[in-house]
């Protein structure tokens, strides 16, 4: 099973597991075992913010701590496409407005991945097949 992580997801996989629900640990394991995990490549300026605004505190630098997130489960990242960036702006208003949410359910789109998520709006929209 392919599947793609929303930030906050990819962040609590790797420093605090226990926040994941049982159905993202499950599909988790199995894309893991498949080589399957993926974010979009927005996520990385994401986690790059949420670090040099100390709202993620890690004790290495900022890029160490990304490259380590990303090998921990050979992550790949899915580069932001014309295709996406245009599929992003084209979501209906039930999608968050923020930017980085939007190009991460449209990567989810074109992948035709679901996306593992918390965020009750993203579940709720129901533009995407979700994991929580």
């Amino acid at each position: 099973m392919r599947m793609l992580f929303d930030t906050h997801a990819l962040i609590w996989d790797f420093l605090t597991p226990n926040r994941l629900s049982q159905p993202a640990l499950e599909a988790l394991s199995v894309a893991t075992s498949a080589g399957e995990v993926a974010i979009a490549a927005i996520s990385l300026w994401e986690i790059a913010m949420l670090v040099e605004k100390r709202r993620v505190v890690v004790a290495v630098d900022c890029q160490t701590f990304i490259e380590a997130i990303l090998q921990a489960r050979q992550i790949k990242v899915i580069p932001l496409t014309p295709h996406i960036a245009t599929r992003s702006v084209q979501l209906p208003d039930s999608v968050n407005k923020d930017p980085a949410d939007r190009l991460i359910v449209a990567t989810a789109i074109a992948e035709n991945v679901p996306l593992v998520t918390a965020d009750r709006n993203l579940r709720r929209a129901n533009i995407v097949s979700t994991i929580w």
